[in-house]
């Protein structure tokens, strides 16, 4: 671990270690199923109030895959409370999604372009929707 050292009778800090690519890709995963979970809602809102002609079907599935996500979500907060990691803040901005974390201490920043949450939503999506989550 990174500590403050005396030189000439003055302290300088140190750079603070960064987190894991893990620990890191366990961040991104639950800023992505905040989002995913977010389009599910909206998806089983539109599919109630259109004149599909299956939308308990679709609601169904969309509500399961959503159960899915959220289990997911619960393991992965478990995790976080043994790693010492802990997502303070989050903001939808324009330019993309913003979060601040503390991982061992150290605090963080995480950033992604919306371009690239839908991109990699759709991939998590698939995920689920193929079985393979988890």
């Amino acid at each position: 671990m990174a500590a403050n050292r005396e030189e000439g009778g003055g302290r300088v800090a140190t750079v603070p270690p960064n987190e894991t690519e893990s620990e890191l890709k366990l961040v991104k995963r639950y800023l992505l199923l905040g989002i995913v979970m977010r389009i599910l809602d909206h998806d089983i809102r539109v599919i109630g109030a259109s004149g599909m002609k299956l939308p308990r079907f679709y609601e169904t599935l969309l509500r399961g895959i959503g159960d899915r996500v959220l289990l997911d979500m619960a393991d992965m907060r478990r995790t976080f409370r043994q790693q010492g990691i802990k997502i303070y803040e989050e903001k939808r901005e324009k330019d993309g999604l913003h979060a601040q974390y503390v991982c061992r201490g150290y605090h963080h920043r995480f950033f992604m372009l919306w371009g690239f949450v839908k991109a990699e939503s759709e991939l998590v999506l698939k995920e689920y929707m193929s079985g393979a989550a988890s």
